[in-house]
């Protein structure tokens, strides 16, 4: 069990990237978005990671995104892609918000599309992010709560986790950390604490 855990450690301090308050990241809000959460993204962010935090301009989701399989959505993988391409080269990293579902295909370790197929090829997230890289995307679509306050709670702890992927922080197997995998439950991230356990911390220093 030892060995797991160091192995776990040695892994985040290999993938983790440096921050500090000179780091740039970039809010694309999207349409629909309200102006109230976009901000107190904004804060949130800066807040926790200190770094420097710019809205930039309201944008319609990139129309090459949109699918309609299941239902209509926009697939994650493709605007984190377009968002990466399009990063302006002063900006760190870039945080897409948006109110639409979204959605990417689930693989297991050998690439395959889990099963059942029809579940999985176009599965419905609440966000995604390269690991480590520059560009990451939070639905507010799956994180809705009639509580104001636990729904922006959730959304907060959506953005930390998937700018700890940018960031190089892999998931964590403490289930109060907020790198913690969802496991495809809302429960999971309500359960978790908007921080990250000191392992997860010690590895953006």
């Amino acid at each position: 069990m030892r060995l797991v855990l160091l192995l776990l450690l040695l892994f985040i301090v290999s993938c983790s990237q440096g921050i500090d308050n000179d780091t740039i990241v970039a809010i694309i809000p999207y349409e629909g978005i309200s102006d109230k959460k976009v901000d107190l993204l904004r804060d949130a962010v800066a807040k926790y990671y200190g770094v420097n935090v710019k809205i930039l301009k309201e944008e319609k989701l990139p129309k090459s995104a949109f699918i309609n399989v299941k239902s209509p959505r926009y697939r994650a993988d493709s605007i984190i892609a377009i968002q990466r391409r399009e990063k302006p080269e002063h900006y760190d990293y870039v945080l897409g918000l948006t109110e639409s579902d979204i959605s990417t295909t689930k693989k297991d370790k050998n690439g395959k599309v889990l099963l059942p197929a029809s579940r999985y090829k176009d599965f419905g997230i609440m966000g995604l992010a390269y690991c480590p890289g520059k560009s990451c995307i939070v639905s507010g679509y799956r994180l809705k709560h009639k509580n104001e306050e636990v729904h922006f709670g959730r959304f907060k702890k959506v953005a930390i986790h998937e700018l700890g992927h940018n960031f190089g922080l892999p998931h964590c197997p403490d289930k109060k950390c907020v790198m913690t995998d969802a496991v495809e439950s809302i429960k999971t991230i309500d359960n978790a604490n908007f921080d990250l356990c000191a392992k997860c911390k010690k590895a953006l220093t």
